[in-house]
């Protein structure tokens, strides 16, 4: 019932020339999944890791510094970031980029590895003890096809 309080602000991006460098090959309505597609290993997420580790960095710094910026914070202001658990050295940059403390940077994923969309819930649960009532926090995600955005909330209980 708090307008400060929840999700505050969010930002979202896509750019589909990702696509080529990020996707899986079979699957879903363009390439149902038959004897030939698993055969050829299509189920299986594909990247170009030199090109996804560029744009995954550089679009959570972005992303994170547009909401930020939108609501007047600055990283001192943050109490927590929350990055997508894909890669534990792009975790490192976009904290870096950003001139995170590390120790406001909560991280799983040696523990869970990458969840994908349930990342970000799966460390926030995991890490809920830490948190307190009134805590600002971002949280940022970068995707296939390529999609990314960060957002801004209030930790409310």
């Amino acid at each position: 019932d708090n307008p400060n309080e929840g999700m505050i602000d969010t930002v979202l991006h896509v750019n589909g020339e990702g696509l080529q460098y990020l996707n899986y090959k079979g699957g879903g309505s363009a390439i149902p999944a038959s004897h030939a597609t698993i055969d050829a290993k299509m189920h299986f997420l594909y990247q170009e890791g030199r090109v996804v580790y560029k744009h995954a960095v550089t679009d959570m710094v972005t992303s994170s510094r547009e909401v930020m910026e939108r609501n007047g914070l600055t990283t001192a202001d943050i109490d927590w970031f929350v990055p997508h658990q894909a890669n534990l050295r792009i975790i490192e940059a976009v904290g870096e980029h950003l001139g995170i403390d590390p120790a406001k940077v909560m991280v799983n994923i040696q523990l869970r590895g990458n969840t994908s969309a349930a990342t970000i819930p799966i460390c926030l649960d995991e890490k809920k003890s830490q948190l307190k009532k009134g805590d600002k926090i971002i949280l940022t995600a970068f995707g296939a096809g390529f999609t990314w955005g960060a957002s801004y909330i209030v930790w409310a209980i």
